[in-house]
């Protein structure tokens, strides 16, 4: 153990209580506060971000993971990363000042933002951070002038026009103005490493990592020729954070393992890394959120006839929305569905319900044409799968919002981080003994047993925050 996380940081998983038995006491706890203010809070299976781990180091052992501190820099994240032995991608200062607070190392650090200010670059000069992502001439002149001494990984195009996140508007170089760039960095003295691409998130095209490499592997015969010793391919980001996305994480590491065997074969010297945020966070949060008013609708027909047993639907307002946590609707088209702390019954009427955030504006609309029983103010709702870009928002009504995180993990992946246990079956010969764990991905399917909580670890959980 590299000593980042302990278990005074989360709460031990036992049997005894599910997941939703861990959201119904905190909700209680919540309702039954004397403030009167509700906030939305989130609970967080760190064991899930381990599963996801290992599931990476099965699937693609060749390539050595950074994770993407602004998809969720919450510390409980940062701190079971750090332990499991992952480097850091910043994007700013605040981030670099963040991961070096709890102790990462500056090699362990990359400033993968092709775009910085020049108080970022200062910052990375002083504090040690050595590797810096470019991929224009005022980009490599501010680094020249600020931090002659870095190490550069030129950021390339890519072919994203199927992402959900189109990057390739913003950053990366096209392969024809790449000899430019990397004569220019040999003028001024700047030593370029490697090659960087992101496909960007929601890609449903895995070859789109095989033409990136091949494109990458071009622009390393460029720098050698130029004389600048080209290490480190760094494949982004892009890889999917659910289980039910258009291409599987298997699909794409299946093909990267392909383009890296023709393009840049074991044993060529290069150092593969990719940059991964909502492949390790987006399945192991869960948010549940407050209902803070209702209004119910009556039908255009019911308003003209004024009879009262009309269908109706149902308007309900959270206190969060579209501007905070819910951002993915914006910027992502998702469609956010809750489930219910109390399961309806059989024969409980549903209504046709959306749910709306607290701006006073049409937009701020979470989720439509959703069938729910009748629900009331102060109930609340559960949403899964809201590990990604929700934690850290910066709500446009009021300012940056510190949202509470509850940490959880079960016994076993705890023991699978600190490298202590074999699964049994492992080791048929010598039955009750444990083994050292020789490599995490082994107990992958192990671990993929649910969580479950002790009722004595509930007990105080409620003043558990991050």
């Amino acid at each position: 153990m590299a000593g980042y996380l302990s278990e005074s940081d989360f709460v031990m998983v036992e049997e005894g209580f599910s997941t939703r038995d861990l959201l119904e006491e905190l909700t209680l706890g919540a309702s039954q506060a004397t403030t009167g203010k509700v906030a939305a809070f989130f609970v967080a299976d760190l064991g899930a971000v381990v599963r996801k781990h290992f599931c990476f180091l099965k699937h693609l052992p060749r390539v050595r993971p950074f994770y993407a501190v602004g998809c969720n820099s919450s510390l409980g994240v940062l701190k079971v990363l750090a332990e499991l032995g992952l480097g850091f991608s910043c994007a700013n200062k605040a981030e670099m000042e963040l991961v070096q607070h709890i102790g990462v190392p500056a090699s362990k650090i990359i400033c993968a933002n092709p775009c910085k200010q020049v108080a970022q670059i200062k910052y990375a000069a002083k504090h040690g951070v050595r590797l810096l992502s470019f991929d224009n001439e005022v980009e490599l002149a501010k680094v020249v002038k600020s931090h002659p001494s870095a190490k550069m990984v030129l950021c390339i195009a890519t072919q994203d026009s199927h992402s959900l996140n189109h990057l390739s508007l913003r950053f990366g170089a096209s392969l024809k103005s790449c000899r430019h760039l990397l004569e220019n960095a040999k003028k001024s003295h700047v030593e370029v490493v490697g090659v960087s691409f992101h496909i960007g998130s929601g890609c449903p095209d895995p070859q789109a990592y095989a033409q990136s490499i091949a494109d990458a592997r071009l622009v390393f015969q460029m720098g050698e020729e130029l004389g600048h010793t080209m290490n480190i391919l760094d494949l982004g980001g892009g890889f999917p954070g659910l289980e039910g996305a258009k291409v599987r994480f298997e699909e794409m590491a299946s093909v990267i393992n392909s383009a890296l065997d023709l393009y840049f074969p074991e044993g060529c010297g290069v150092d593969v890394l990719a940059e991964l945020g909502r492949y390790y966070v987006t399945s192991a949060f869960t948010v549940a959120v407050s209902i803070v008013a209702k209004r119910e609708v009556l039908d255009q027909a019911s308003r003209e006839e004024q009879t009262g047993t009309a269908p109706k639907s149902i308007v309900y307002h959270l206190d969060e929305g579209v501007y905070g946590v819910f951002n993915s609707v914006l910027f992502d088209n998702t469609c956010p569905t809750p489930a219910l702390q109390k399961k309806p019954s059989a024969d409980q009427p549903l209504y046709s319900s959306s749910l709306w955030g607290p701006a006073v504006e049409g937009c701020d609309c979470v989720a439509e044409g959703l069938w729910l029983p009748q629900l009331q103010v102060g109930d609340w709702l559960v949403f899964d799968n809201m590990g990604a870009y929700t934690v850290d928002t910066k709500s446009l009504l009021g300012g940056t919002q510190a949202r509470r995180v509850t940490y959880a993990m079960s016994r076993l992946a705890w023991e699978a981080l600190r490298g202590q246990l074999l699964p049994a079956e492992e080791d048929q010969d010598a039955e009750g003994v444990c083994k050292p764990l020789s490599c995490g991905w082994e107990i992958t399917d192990t671990l993929c047993v649910g969580p479950v909580f002790t009722p004595a670890s509930i007990i105080g959980i409620i003043h558990k925050a991050a």
